[in-house]
């Protein structure tokens, strides 16, 4: 099976090099979509995937730095290539901090920008290597849940009767995010966009069928899941009831008198 081909989103609003770093992409096998402004940018990638973004800096509605601050605030995320004119420090490191990949500066070569392209797609393949789904990771601690303990590492629940059971990937980023998050209600879409990304559909009835699989794993050890509760209708909470404050000591007793009475 060959390798599907990365999509690239070229935003950028000098048309006549939009047009040419097509033409280099497309030649070496990349799919290109081209924005020249940044408006429709936040909701194309709410309802696509796409590997790569080359944006520019200065767009005729706005900052490359402000559309990459809104993305990372809707937790859309996507690798970053910024394109400028402008070889300022300050502007880069801005740009950095916020979480862009690279920098290239105008004018470039197309094979240097086809060159950090693929750079930047072997980081971002390399950096999902440790993640089963979108929030969970291989490498995370194991945390306590509904009196078990999960432990992503072997991706099994330890239950209090001592024994274990694996766990599917689905399942352990639900109760990642569920543990997560405690005491507040958590909707459901929101609980599917963190597990499944940004792009799930929402409609799916998978969640459902991964939270039945929960319940029974916890109720095969008799373990009781009442702080794992659905709201009907919005989604489930995670409710864990805060440590019991230890009561006050007892007074001591009254010291008796050492008078005698006459």
């Amino acid at each position: 099976m060959s390798k599907p081909k990365p999509l690239i989103l070229i935003v950028e609003d000098e048309k006549e090099l939009a047009a040419l770093v097509v033409e280099q992409l497309e030649q070496v096998g990349m799919l290109t979509q081209v924005f020249y402004r940044i408006a429709p940018v936040p909701r194309f990638l709410s309802q696509n995937f796409a590997n790569l973004m080359l944006l520019d800096i200065n767009l005729p509605d706005g900052s490359g730095l402000n559309l990459m601050d809104e993305l990372r605030r809707a937790n859309i995320s996507i690798p970053v290539i910024f394109l400028t004119a402008s070889n300022s420090e300050v502007q880069k490191v801005k740009g950095l901090e916020m979480g862009g990949d690279d920098f290239i500066t105008k004018p470039f070569s197309f094979a240097e920008l086809i060159a950090r392209i693929n750079a930047v797609l072997r980081r971002s393949e390399t950096a999902q290597d440790t993640h089963i789904t979108k929030n969970a990771r291989l490498d995370e601690e194991s945390f306590p849940f509904c009196g078990a303990e999960i432990n992503p590492q072997r991706m099994e629940i330890i239950f209090p009767n001592g024994q274990t059971e694996k766990i599917g990937r689905k399942e352990l980023g639900i109760l990642v995010y569920l543990a997560s998050n405690p005491n507040q209600v958590l909707t459901r879409p929101g609980l599917i966009h963190a597990v499944w990304g940004v792009h799930a559909d929402i409609r799916s009835r998978s969640l459902d069928q991964y939270i039945v699989k929960i319940r029974e794993a916890f109720g095969r050890h008799a373990c009781d899941l009442a702080a794992f509760r659905t709201i009907h209708g919005v989604g489930y909470i995670y409710d864990v009831a805060p440590l019991a404050e230890p009561a006050p000591a007892p007074a001591p007793p009254a010291k008796a008198s050492g008078k005698k009475k006459a």
